[in-house]
């Protein structure tokens, strides 16, 4: 960790900017605290503190001329309440990947009377319910925030969405509804998918009774319907009565199972009661 000395503000580059303004580059330090700012005596309009470990944006002095704070990619979590006092002037601020979670975080940022341009991008708080909306409804004089313009439309719907304490209160109490990559799901999404039935395929006593039924079948509809069942593996209601003869005849007849999982083979296709009756009389006819 870095401290923000005077001699480290010194040493720092400084120039005029692409707008022609006074800017000192103080990015990249591993400055984890705001400190000793006075020792740039207001010099400078715009101030890059980007890619540093500042976790407080606090403790600034009072900058009358400072328009522009970059500070983002740090580690941001609090605003000073106060902030606006220190910097009278200042109509630009990025705070782009920083760790701001709840609404309530950003209140601090209203005490600029200036504000007109914000950044917010890639902080958990974006991902709040009507997050644009009450940050535009704190902050009055924003014209672009999170480089979109604000316009007039969301600024009547910011007001009408927030027009009692109430409100205001209960969207900062929100939760925020997100994943983290090795965390555990809802605990209600278990029991969800616990409830959804498992197909579960059919029983061969359903298998023999369906192509039974499909042999016996009078018409092509009839065919085509008992071929679905036998894919889909859900035995029609009128074949339920089939199904425990068929399970009957199993149990008594082990040894006559059918094997082959050709449907298309005569040894899938059971006998019929007339094919049945035909075996018991051949006997006594060649007596």
């Amino acid at each position: 960790m870095v401290r923000l000395t005077a001699d480290l503000i010194w040493k720092s580059p400084h120039f005029f900017n692409a707008i022609r303004e006074r800017e000192l580059d103080l990015r990249g330090n591993k400055v984890a605290v705001i400190e000793n700012l006075g020792a740039t005596e207001d010099q400078f309009d715009t101030i890059d503190l980007s890619d540093n470990e500042i976790v407080k944006l606090e403790n600034l002095p009072y900058l009358n001329r400072l328009g522009t704070l970059l500070i983002n990619n740090n580690r941001i979590t609090r605003i000073n309440p106060n902030i606006g006092e220190y910097l009278p002037k200042l109509h630009t601020l990025v705070l782009t990947n920083n760790r701001l979670v709840n609404l309530a975080e950003i209140d601090p940022l209203s005490s600029f009377p200036k504000l007109q341009f914000l950044s917010l991008l890639d902080n958990n708080i974006t991902k709040k319910p009507n997050y644009r909306l009450y940050v535009i409804h704190r902050l009055k004089s924003l014209r672009l925030l999170d480089f979109k313009k604000v316009k007039n439309k969301e600024r009547l719907e910011a007001e009408n969405l927030f027009a009692s304490k109430e409100v205001e209160e209960e969207a900062k109490q929100e939760p925020l509804k997100t994943f983290t990559p090795g965390e555990m799901p809802n605990a209600l999404e278990p029991a969800e998918e616990q409830q959804i039935p498992k197909v579960v395929g059919p029983s061969p006593e359903e298998l023999i009774a369906i192509k039974a039924a499909i042999v016996n079948s009078q018409t092509l509809e009839e065919v085509a319907r008992l071929e679905k069942a036998l894919k889909s593996g859900q035995l029609p209601a009128d074949l339920k009565s089939l199904v425990e003869n068929t399970r009957a005849d199993v149990v008594n007849e082990k040894d006559d199972k059918m094997v082959s999982s050709n449907p298309n083979t005569s040894r899938d296709e059971p006998k019929t009661v007339e094919e049945q009756k035909n075996d018991d009389v051949a006997p006594m006819e060649q007596e």
